[in-house]
């Protein structure tokens, strides 16, 4: 039997095995150097509290991943309607664990210790709050961005700019991205704003609102008529994204794939254009062993894939691998008897009367806090008591930076009193904390990014080689994304195909545009 070996049991590594158990007669052999699977969308358990490390909707504008999830997990019995079919009927989460949920999508800005909705949108609301001076400025800046745009985009500020304005990109946008990656957006390629925003736009948001006033709301999971950042609810497993991971990883074993937890891979043996062998080491016990394969899928950060190559590879090509560059991400777990902010009136009441955002973008700027996750509104089912508020404090840095370095206490410390600070809880409501790392989460468009055709040229002559996902590829995608980049390449091992350019062209092609500048990381 032909074995493929699979690095990785996040969406990208699992879904693969999953297609190839159910299509082929390959059997998949997935090396996970943790010790849990989902990689970046995996689900953490403190004390019966459950952690979602970034929140991860389940939404897709590819009918084929919608029903893909839907086939693992069935939905939740609600009045929307939807066009997908699921492997079994539709169920009521209070009787089963295995569901997923129909969420609201709610989400603002907090900006001067006031909120604002996201996506921005000039409404007598936002109008406001922020004053006439600043909405005249901010009207004028879009009026000459849209008259005069800057030419030939250079970065992502000059992206930015031109879909914004100056105004509104500095009062909502330049902040919170350079929070999320460490530079000015002036130093970034503006091909990250191309796979993210490329659809959205303040004309489009206040259509989409105007249409929500006068009109009827989309009633369709699919939402296809809808920018992805604009829409209305998404899907989420009762337990959190983890669940759906952990399924799936019950399901490819039951079928014969072998799943080995705690192990590295530290090296990769190659002949000619093919690779042949991985050497792993178990976390645990330091054991090391060879594994041959067939077919190899590789969700492994590019940089340390070809720096444990035995192949000659180029100066130029391993120059650009060694100069990829990542962004690390750091989660405070945060129990609370409540929050101090409160929902308005006309909210329906959230958990112990907060306010019912999934997620909120922290935009102080005197703050290092990104973004607020607020689990209950995931789902009630994340929470050990429903009358407690269970958040995740989200943080941006690089390994080995302040941050990243600081000791566990005192960085729980510090997280609270910035939260305190915002006038978000009082310090006498926190019951416990915890604090998560999580080491190269986002692949930057920065370093030697400029290069990456060379990289990529390189990699893609080893015919038995597929690059997948998020690090896999150095492309920030989303898990429906790096799903699709998985069925894709077993879609060529089935048809007989080596090029790769249909893989590297999802999330390229309109089909697969993501549209949301943070939704989802």
């Amino acid at each position: 039997m032909k074995q493929a070996i699979i690095i990785g049991a996040g969406p990208a590594g699992l879904t693969a095995a999953y297609e190839l158990v159910k299509r082929t007669g390959i059997k998949p052999i997935i090396l996970e150097k943790s010790d849990l699977v989902g990689g970046i969308s995996k689900t953490v358990n403190y004390k019966g509290n459950r952690i979602d490390i970034g929140g991860h909707r389940f939404f897709s504008k590819s009918t084929r991943i919608m029903e893909w999830w839907q086939n693992i997990l069935p939905v939740e019995d609600t009045s929307v309607a939807h066009p997908f079919k699921s492997a079994a009927p539709a169920v009521n989460p209070k009787t089963t664990d295995e569901v997923m949920l129909v969420r609201n999508r709610i989400s603002r800005i907090y900006f001067l210790k006031k909120f604002f909705s996201y996506p921005i949108s000039i409404s007598l609301d936002t109008v406001s709050k922020l004053g006439a001076v600043r909405i005249i400025s901010i009207f004028l800046s879009y009026s000459k961005a849209r008259m005069f745009p800057r030419k030939n985009e250079q970065s992502l500020e000059d992206f930015f700019i031109n879909r914004f304005g100056f105004q509104l990109y500095n009062t909502f946008f330049k902040d919170y991205t350079e929070k999320v990656w460490g530079i000015s957006c002036s130093k970034i390629s503006p091909e990250w704003g191309a796979q993210r925003i490329k659809g959205l736009s303040i004309t489009k948001a206040i259509l989409h609102a105007a249409k929500n006033m006068v009109g009827k709301k989309e009633k369709d999971l699919g939402q296809k008529k809808t920018e992805t950042s604009l829409i209305e609810y998404f899907l989420y497993p009762k337990f959190g994204p983890g669940q759906m991971w952990e399924r799936v990883a019950d399901i490819v074993q039951a079928n014969g794939a072998e799943l080995r937890m705690n192990t590295d891979v530290v090296a990769v043996g190659t002949e000619g254009n093919k690779i042949v062998s991985v050497t792993v080491r178990n976390t645990i016990t330091g054991e090391e062993e060879v594994l041959a394969g067939d077919f190899f899928f590789s969700s492994m950060p590019m940089k340390d894939l070809v720096a444990g190559m035995d192949a000659n590879v180029p100066a130029p090509v391993s120059e650009v691998a060694s100069g990829l560059v990542y962004r690390d991400f750091i989660t405070v777990g945060l129990l609370l008897k409540k929050m101090k902010i409160k929902r308005v009136a006309t909210e329906p009441a959230g958990p112990r009367n907060t306010v019912l955002d999934n997620w909120i973008y922290t935009q102080e700027r005197e703050v290092k806090i990104g973004r607020l996750q607020i689990f209950n509104n995931w789902s009630p089912y994340m929470v050990k008591d429903p009358d407690t508020v269970w958040l995740g404090l989200e943080y941006f840095c690089n390994e080995g930076d302040e941050l990243w370095s600081m000791p566990d206490e005192k960085f729980k410390k510090f997280a609270i009193e910035e939260m305190v600070q915002m006038d978000l809880i009082d310090s006498e409501d926190v019951l416990d904390s915890v604090m998560l790392r999580v080491d190269k989460a986002y692949p930057a468009y920065f370093g030697t990014y400029d290069r990456f055709g060379e990289l990529r040229k390189y990699l893609d002559t080893f015919d038995n080689l597929y690059l997948v996902g998020r690090n896999g590829m150095h492309k920030y995608n989303n898990s429906d994304h790096s799903m699709l980049t998985a069925i894709t390449a077993v879609d060529n091992i089935i048809s007989g195909r080596t090029d790769k350019a249909n893989i590297w062209s999802i999330n390229m092609e309109k089909e697969y545009h993501e549209t949301s500048t943070a939704d989802e990381r």
